[in-house]
């Protein structure tokens, strides 16, 4: 049905009627928690809304086509391509003893290694039962089954990363896990795809081709195209069960919809009526909200819509005047479907309007087919709203259809399914197309003189996804389900515990939503799809043939049956009709969680996975989707269907725009994955079938972001960098230079290892883990950095921040092993010629230490980059001197836990270290500032006793880290009495009290580096300055993405940081120089 958005022409009635939405509750194709605005509904209830849409779609389309200059952010240059070209059989495990490649390659380290996870059935939950480690737990979920007719896009990529980081996570745990893959069949999508594709090839439609025929060209198509999405699901890693794919069409699937709608008939939740639609008259079919795309228009445009050869006029707003009956006078309404006219049957004002106190029980003369409409009075009618005076046309607007109920009045459908005029319009536009109707009735009200204006009206045009049509609410005879009462049970489940929502604030809007309910039309006049299994009865000699009587089975033969016992006629005497439409999508899919275990049979799946763990997906599905498998699941199998719902934002452009097809921005993750060409970005937006303004838009956006096209970044970069998004709160602007970005990690790890494994090579084989205690400082800091870590990790897995995760593995991977670690060992790497037996015992140390920190760190970054860190680890296998019982597959080793690392924990090294690196930075500021980055001078620290204690406990790293030949302590009450700093020494400050004075050859002049460090303030300053009065511009926070706002937050406590340094180093020259 229509969002309250889709405002078509202006309205008139109060706030009161969006209240009585909850009351009467329509039967809809599809629920909204507000009423959908009529095709007369005023818009002027929410122009600001409308407008400002309006404005920030223009404010992007200029951003995107104002600047002629490239985007420079996504800096790259074409990377050496390295292949796997050694022989392998599919399925077979990879040949890791080949030489290590000097660098990083997607698709030589992609290769191979998913087909043997698969083979080897390392994602089934029998595997279970091999693994040492296994729990007595289960952990099982579904993935949101994608249409059969797409291709996943990066929304999909983000649910898939997610899903598998958690499937894999707790797999290395132990549980025994299920993830379903499944694939839905997507009735309106896929009929209209097939449909389309006759027609090209063949020149036939489906009435050519008959419904047994045309539904085998559709599984025929279904067959060769739609593996593609599994394919995508294998090339992202994702660790799905395959042997128990699901696709909703399938004969086990199909029996659980028959079961589900015929229990659901029973129960009397289930029934068929009369009721207001979406309708396509393109497809000549209902379709649901999720299939209705609002176009926004400002005023007047012309847009094309099929089967018509002229650009139809909208967003103009008609006004008429109907002739009052047996007196002078007129009342004028307004509408922009001015068509709809030959279905008014009233006329509505409010009942204190003054204007129209006079005119309270008259009728107005119908111009054109010469009924008597009358005036009606209804006190949710807005008299300060235009005229004051409503039409209404209940068989063609949602909000006149509630109107009717309550006033009594009649439906005439004027508007029939194909989108032609019917014969209630009379000989002069019956057959007519519709919109060739509004004109033709707009030059008729002018010749008989009641035209009285037309003006640009801004509005919001409900469009079919699938075919591009405007879509018309109809009036027509549905299976609706009762949704209330199971509503109620929902929210209930959520308010006792039982459900638990995360993040927490989607609460609120699924209670508002599913206690403002309205009934689901499940009809939909398709071919492709579960046909109802219900059927129309005829009986033998029967009179009424105009009275609809209706039974449902499981087959024929049972509906039979059931209308033998139920009109008490023999069965031989029953003609039963099967209804011809089908199910909706929804209700399949809101079936998934159960019947992909094999519901309504007991099987062991069932009893041992069902309910699910957790339901993850995205945040625009609430409604469509998981409030249907709640209600539906707690309704058939008396459980919920799942303990945990986890929501994810949705995915959009750098600008904000959420990622569409009709604008040409969505990104495909294979292309991100192997790389693609601007060109052929550009073929696909040509592909696309978009708007020509929009097709505009779309290449000129590309070729600012993409100008040489989209480097290869693989898999795993483009999985992390997924995950490192805070997924649960606002939208995320995703940016391919984030992916880009965790590639040079990947490269990262890459090196690392090389560099490990020429340590290992060159040493005796790392100790245990059990066996390996830390020696020095620095090995005591990298262990006990690593425990706090895993603790983070594991604390950010139970709540579901997997941004927390991956932000904890880069920072501890790159910042602490490689940029701190790695340097500070080095030096006792190089020792290998010495005989000390001390200085042995540190190497060995340290080399045990360090394998077994990238071991860890390999296992912990598995769930994310299943790839590389399978690559890395089997590569570090040969080293290991733990007893792995099952060296199989990285994905299958326990999860690192701390427990088996509390021998490694020191929280003093840890909370010291901090003190440590500030003396680092700080040295290295001074040598830059006095030109000395080639040299290697004494440093002295005057300092306090405790902080003497910690730069002597970790003097070697300082001086390795900072470049420094010495570091001189100078702390008399402490015990540390080195000399004292020599004259014209380079000052810098640590946390106020630390005074660092770098020698410099020939002395430094005071003065010089005062004005150094003035002219660098004044400089940050003005950024500084620059950047707070940025954040600080009016709706800043609704502007900004969350992920931009923390990088200029960041940049503003650097900058504030360093001036507060600097102002500490110039006291400190001060001082000095009062001391001279």
């Amino acid at each position: 049905m229509w969002k309250s958005v889709h405002v078509v022409s202006p309205r008139i009635w109060t706030r009161d009627l969006h209240r009585a939405w909850s009351t009467w509750g329509y039967r809809l194709c599809c629920q909204r928690a507000q009423p959908p605005a009529s095709s007369n509904t005023q818009s002027s209830h929410h122009p600001r809304t409308q407008a400002e849409k309006a404005k920030r779609r223009r404010e992007r389309q200029k951003a995107i086509l104002s600047s002629d200059v490239n985007d420079v952010e996504l800096n790259w240059s074409e990377k050496e391509k390295i292949t796997y070209t050694a022989p392998l059989v599919h399925g077979e495990k990879k040949d890791t003893s080949l030489p290590f490649p000097q660098s990083y390659s997607p698709e030589y380290v992609e290769f191979g290694w998913y087909q043997w996870w698969e083979k080897q059935g390392f994602f089934s939950p029998e595997q279970h039962s091999k693994l040492p480690h296994a729990a007595d737990n289960y952990f099982s979920l579904c993935i949101p089954p994608p249409n059969v007719t797409g291709t996943l896009h990066l929304g999909h990529a983000l649910t898939v990363a997610i899903e598998d980081a958690l499937a894999r996570w707790r797999r290395m745990q132990g549980y025994k896990v299920l993830w379903v893959p499944g694939c839905d069949h997507a009735g309106i999508a896929t009929q209209s795809v097939v449909e389309r594709k006759l027609l090209r090839e063949q020149g036939k439609s489906r009435q050519d081709y008959g419904r047994e025929k045309f539904l085998e060209e559709v599984w025929k198509w279904k067959n060769e195209k739609g593996d593609e999405i599994y394919h995508q699901l294998r090339k992202l890693g994702a660790s799905l069960d395959w042997s128990r794919a699901c696709f909703t069409m399938d004969p086990g699937f199909s029996s659980a919809v028959t079961e589900a709608f015929v229990r659901l008939c029973d129960s009397g939740l289930i029934y068929r009526s009369e009721g207001m639609v979406n309708w396509s008259c393109a497809l000549e079919s209902a379709i649901s909200d999720i299939e209705v795309d609002s176009k926004q228009l400002s005023g007047r445009s012309l847009l094309s819509v099929p089967g018509y050869q002229q650009k139809v006029e909208f967003g103009t707003m008609v006004t008429f005047a109907y002739p009052l009956e047996l007196q002078e006078g007129e009342v004028a309404v307004s509408t922009t479907r001015p068509e709809t006219m030959l279905g008014d049957v009233a006329i509505a004002v409010h009942p204190d309007d003054p204007r129209y106190k006079a005119l309270h029980g008259k009728q107005c003369r119908h111009p054109f087919t010469d009924r008597l409409l009358p005036i009606v009075t209804d006190s949710m009618v807005d008299m300060e709203f235009g005229t004051g005076a409503v039409k209404l046309t209940p068989a063609h607007d949602y909000t006149d259809f509630l109107l009717s109920q309550r006033h009594s009045l009649p439906h005439l459908t004027v508007i029939g399914g194909d989108g032609t005029m019917t014969s209630l319009c009379g000989q002069w536009l019956e057959g007519m197309k519709r919109f060739d109707a509004r004109e033709r009735v707009i030059s008729a009200l002018m010749e008989r003189k009641l035209f009285r204006q037309k003006r640009d009206h801004p509005m919001s045009l409900p469009i079919c996804s699938r075919s591009g049509d405007v879509i018309e609410p109809l009036l027509k005879k549905q299976w609706f389900v009762h949704c209330q009462g199971m509503a109620k049970k929902a929210v209930q489940a959520v308010e006792d515990g039982d459900l638990q929502i995360i993040p927490h604030f989607y609460t609120k809007i699924w209670k508002n939503w599913l206690s403002n309910i309205s009934d689901w039309c499940i009809s939909r006049q398709l071919w492709w799809g579960h046909q109802i299994p219900a059927y129309r009865v005829t009986l033998l000699n029967s009179i009424d043939i105009e009275e609809e009587q209706w039974v449902w089975g499981r087959t024929a033969a049972e509906a039979r049956e059931r209308a033998a016992v139920k009109f008490g006629v023999n069965p031989d005497d029953i003609t039963l009709t099967q209804d011809p439409d089908v199910l909706d999508t929804w209700f399949s899919s809101g079936l998934f969680p159960f019947a992909m275990l094999g519901w309504p049979q007991q099987t062991e799946d069932l009893k041992h996975f069902y309910p699910n763990s957790i339901l993850e997906t995205g945040s625009d599905l609430i409604f469509f989707w998981v409030a249907r498998m709640v209600m539906l699941g707690r309704e058939l199998t008396g459980q919920l269907p799942f303990k945990q719902v986890l929501f994810h934002s949705l995915v959009r452009d750098k600008y904000g725009r959420k990622m569409s097809k009709s604008l040409g921005n969505v990104i495909d993750p294979l292309d991100v994955i192997s790389g693609v060409s601007l060109e052929r970005l550009q073929e696909k937006v040509r592909e696309g079938n978009l708007d020509p303004g929009e097709m505009v838009v779309a290449k000129e956006a590309q070729k600012k972001d993409f100008p040489k096209g989209i480097p290869e970044c693989g898999t795993d970069a483009l999985r992390f960098a997924l995950c490192s998004y805070k997924a649960q709160g606002e939208d995320i602007s995703l940016s391919v230079s984030q992916v880009l970005s965790c590639r040079h990690f990947c490269n990262k790890m890459w090196q690392t290892v090389r560099f490990t494994l020429a340590v290992l090579q060159d040493n005796s084989l790392p100790t245990s883990l059990a066996e390996t205690y830390p020696l020095s400082s620095m090995d005591r800091w990298i262990c006990s950095r690593l425990y706090s870590t895993v603790q983070q990790c594991e604390q950010s897995f139970e709540s579901y921040e997997l941004h927390t995760v991956t932000s904890a593995l880069q920072s501890f991977w790159v910042h602490s092993l490689c940029d701190i670690y790695l340097e500070s060992i080095k030096p006792v790497l190089k020792n290998s010629g010495s005989n000390s037996e001390e200085r042995e015992r540190e190497r060995q140390t340290a080399t045990s230490v360090l394998y077994h920190s990238v071991s860890i760190s390999l296992s912990l970054l598995s769930p994310f980059m299943p790839f590389l860190t399978e690559e890395l680890w089997q590569r570090l296998l040969p080293y290991s001197t733990d007893s792995i019982k099952n060296p199989t597959s990285l994905c299958v080793q326990p999860y690192p836990n701390t427990s088996q690392l509390e021998h490694w924990y020191f929280p003093k090294e840890e909370a010291d270290f901090t003190l440590v690196q500030e003396v680092v930075r700080v040295a290295r500021v001074l040598r830059a500032q006095c030109q000395m980055t080639k040299k290697r001078p004494d440093l002295w620290a005057v300092c306090a006793p405790d902080q003497a204690q910690t730069l002597h406990h970790f003097r070697s790293a300082i001086c390795t880290l900072g470049r420094i030949s010495n570091l001189h302590l100078h702390c008399p009450e402490g015990g540390f009495t080195d000399s004292t700093p020599p004259k014209g020494s380079a000052v810098g400050v640590v946390d106020h009290t630390v005074h660092l004075h770098l020698s410099v050859q020939n002395g430094i002049n005071a003065n010089k580096q005062r004005t150094l460090l003035s002219q660098r303030r004044e400089m940050l300053a003005s950024k500084l300055k620059q950047a707070i009065s940025r954040s600080q511009m009016p709706n800043y926070i609704e502007k900004v993405p969350d992920h931009v706002r923390q990088v200029t937050e960041k940049k503003i406590a650097a900058m504030e940081q360093e001036l507060k340094n600097i102002e500490d180093q110039l006291l400190a020259l001060e001082d000095m120089t009062k001391q001279d």
